[in-house]
């Protein structure tokens, strides 16, 4: 074995073996031989487990990997992304809960095994018939990853998401606001997700004791809806970059990094330009395909009814957390959520509807 590596990346622990000699990982149960990451957690000693490369599974080209818990039970193939640069060496990437680890001290060995035919080790530190890097174990500091960004892709103007998902995502305009942390407290209770669309100068009144970090740490998502709801940003141009740009730089402040990929316009009011200018910036422009209109006050029942009467596949839902008395809004959105629940839809961001990647440091 010439090297091997772990390390985090994200939101991922990142394995990295480079072998002295050319392996196939598919041959390598035929061989006698195996390629295996032994973890350990090091604030106890305790074993948690030994991962293998195996070959690929029925109807992919793609090596697997194999987790073997440290009581001895059934290996099973863990969610994983295996890549190869040369036929030397081998790249996996995982999340540690898909071992049952958190994000916590580690100590790992990579061990490469022969079996049979009776083995000959060519390395000049042989264990028997086994190779091991590092020749004792070593420690890995892993932190908890922090969302620090997503990236836009696909269309640049979206009005709802895939139709073959039972899914729909609740979005909140002209926050945040002094009902907003009403909203969010909600939301956590009914273990529901949603996106804010953020008006960057009401932020640093509104956004107090940790509120955009509050949302990120609930799995919400934050989107820009400009600095002040200018009317001149539909014309797109310098005018709306500045509007765009000030807004994701009060983003980034209150939430200790994170870029938003998201763009609402104020009022929904979209033209071809604008739609380019928020594009160049890095953002999709989010309309909606469900409007209750609840800004007017139209009272609980029409709000509530309105939603849970277009909600279909994919949809997005419009409402306000910010902007005026959004009392009548507070008390729709628990009947909403409990109607479209029970009718089989599950809540998610804008990001998660649109398969966004996440960025994560």
């Amino acid at each position: 074995m010439s090297t091997a590596s772990l390390t985090q990346q994200g939101q991922q622990l990142v394995w990295q073996v480079v072998l002295a000699t050319p392996f196939s990982p598919g041959a390598l149960g035929r061989d006698g031989r195996t390629l295996c990451l032994l973890i350990d957690q090091a604030k106890t000693g305790g074993t948690s487990g030994r991962l293998c490369v195996a070959g690929p599974g029925p109807h992919s080209s793609t090596p697997r990997v194999l987790f073997t818990p440290p009581n001895g039970g059934a290996a099973r193939v863990i969610a994983s992304t295996v890549t190869r640069s040369s036929d030397r060496e081998l790249t996996a990437r995982f999340v540690p809960t898909e071992i049952g680890l958190g994000y916590q001290a580690l100590r790992w060995q990579v061990i490469s095994t022969v079996r049979s035919p009776p083995c000959v080790v060519a390395s000049p530190s042989p264990v028997g018939c086994s190779v091991v890097f590092p020749s004792a174990p070593a420690l890995v500091r892993l932190h908890e990853p922090r969302l620090v960004g997503c990236t836009a892709s696909g269309p640049n103007w979206v009005f709802s998401g895939p139709t073959n998902v039972r899914e729909v995502a609740l979005t909140f305009d002209d926050g945040p606001w002094g009902d907003t942390p009403e909203f969010l407290t909600l939301l956590e209770r009914e273990h529901v997700v949603a996106t804010f669309f953020q008006i960057g100068d009401q932020i640093g009144e509104y956004a107090k004791d940790g509120l955009d970090r509050r949302m990120l740490a609930d799995g919400d998502m934050i989107g820009d809806h400009t600095w002040n709801y200018g009317d001149h940003v539909a014309a797109g141009g310098p005018g709306a970059v500045l509007q765009i740009d000030e807004a994701a730089a009060a983003i980034r402040r209150a939430s200790g990094g994170f870029e938003p990929c998201l763009f609402r316009a104020p009022g929904g009011n979209v033209t071809p330009a604008l739609l380019r200018t928020a594009r160049s910036l890095g953002f999709t422009t989010i309309q909606w395909d469900v409007d209750p209109r609840d800004w007017t006050t139209p009272g609980v029942a029409e709000i509530y009814d309105n939603v849970v009467r277009n909600a279909r596949d994919g949809a997005i839902v419009i409402q306000h957390d910010g902007g005026g008395n959004r009392s009548e809004t507070l008390a729709a959105l628990p009947m909403e959520i409990r109607t479209l629940r029970s009718e089989g839809y599950r809540f998610v961001t804008v990001t998660q509807l649109l398969g966004y990647q996440l960025l994560y440091r």
